[in-house]
């Protein structure tokens, strides 16, 4: 039997949640993944908001954590089954500013304010990485906020400008850790502790990369151990490369370089590029996107069963999430097959009437499977 969630968290229909567990803050921490800088809790005279703007740019120092913190930190805690990028929103003094993204493996947890500190609110949004396609994670808050699709600090977050994006921020309350350290977690309907969502992570990601896993359950069964075993072997890794603290970072590289298992899209333009997949298993067909694909870099989308046919639509866009034309014609890859797409996140298994549905006809292309394995390579005309 599974252990149950944190006490606090809120569940949503069959897909995670960030979980309403943070307001009223006074004591809130700061701390971040290599590749932030932290939200420093020196100068303790000046606002939270102040101190917020005032750190060094998103790349410049990582943190390491303390193990007998002086201050009350807050954290974030991931229980989900997927690797997620976070943002915080402070609220201090009428004013509102926004930072991110923090990177947060399952079964970690990551520092995002540090030391004693005072703010009118603090919220929260949380993504699952583009790998993942389609988010599956919700956002139901009642904040709309700006954000930027790479590391931002946006001082006034109410009013985006161009590359900014509105995003759903809830506003969260803590809890106080065993360590003193005040804590919010992310979980979802199957309420796994650490150990479980670790495990259901490294499934998601194994069939992402294109292993058959079984279901994606946090249980440790024959055939998640014969899929991760092989995933190693095919990497060159040991059986103990599975409790490295870098080992979400190396299955998700392992999502974005072509593999003999599975669909493979690579980018070849100078460009973002979006995708969606459809699969039809014989008895319906299912579209669901989008998957973000960066310039020059692969990546796998999450196909899982053995569907009986595969399809495929990408179209290159701009900064602004505009799609890009050559000539005057939309810079996309295509074909025949008309299915249902939407400009946001998807996934839909009906395929008729998509403008009746506020969806849209879009014409993929069907992907030959036939020898295990495909990469599909967008590349300028």
């Amino acid at each position: 039997m599974k252990k149950s969630g944190p006490k606090n968290a809120v569940m949503a229909g069959l897909v995670p949640a960030i979980h309403d567990l943070l307001a009223g803050v006074k004591n809130v921490d700061a701390r971040h993944k290599a590749g932030h800088d932290g939200w420093n809790a020196g100068g303790r005279r000046r606002s939270l908001l102040t101190r917020f703007l005032m750190t060094l740019p998103a790349a410049a120092i990582s943190f390491v954590f303390s193990s007998a913190p002086a201050l009350a930190d807050l954290k974030i805690c991931n229980r989900m089954s997927y690797v997620v990028e976070a943002a915080i929103g402070i609220d201090d003094k009428a004013a509102t500013a926004t930072r991110g993204w923090f990177r947060i493996d399952p079964a970690t947890c990551r520092v995002v304010v540090q030391g004693t500190l005072t703010a009118d609110r603090i919220l929260l949004n949380a993504r699952a990485l583009g790998v993942y396609g389609a988010s599956p994670i919700p956002q139901s808050g009642s904040d709309t906020l700006c954000v930027a699709q790479e590391n931002f600090v946006i001082a006034a977050a109410r009013q985006c400008r161009s590359g900014q994006t509105q995003a759903a921020f809830t506003q969260v309350t803590p809890t106080q850790g065993d360590d003193g350290n005040l804590v919010t977690y992310l979980a979802e309907d199957s309420e796994y502790d650490d150990e479980q969502a670790r495990l259901a992570g490294i499934q998601r990601l194994l069939v992402i990369i294109g292993y058959d896993v079984g279901a994606i359950d946090g249980v440790d069964g024959p055939k998640t151990q014969a899929a991760l075993a092989a995933f190693l072997k095919s990497r060159g890794l040991p059986s103990d490369a599975v409790s490295s603290p870098n080992f979400f970072k190396t299955m998700v590289d392992a999502t974005q370089t072509p593999s003999p298992n599975g669909l493979t899209w690579c980018n070849d333009t100078p460009h973002k590029v979006m995708a969606a997949v459809a699969t039809d298993d014989g008895k319906s067909v299912t579209s669901r996107g989008w998957y973000r694909i960066d310039p020059k870099a692969c990546l796998h989308p999450d196909v899982t069963g053995q569907p009986k046919q595969i399809f495929s639509f990408a179209e290159a866009i701009d900064a602004d999430n505009r799609v890009i034309k050559l000539k005057d014609r939309p810079l996309n890859w295509g074909g025949e097959r008309q299915l249902c797409t939407r400009e946001t996140k998807f996934e839909t298994v009906e395929q008729t009437d998509c403008g009746a549905r506020g969806f849209t006809a879009t014409g993929f292309a069907a992907v030959d499977m036939s020898g295990g394995g495909k990469t599909l390579r967008f590349a300028l005309p």
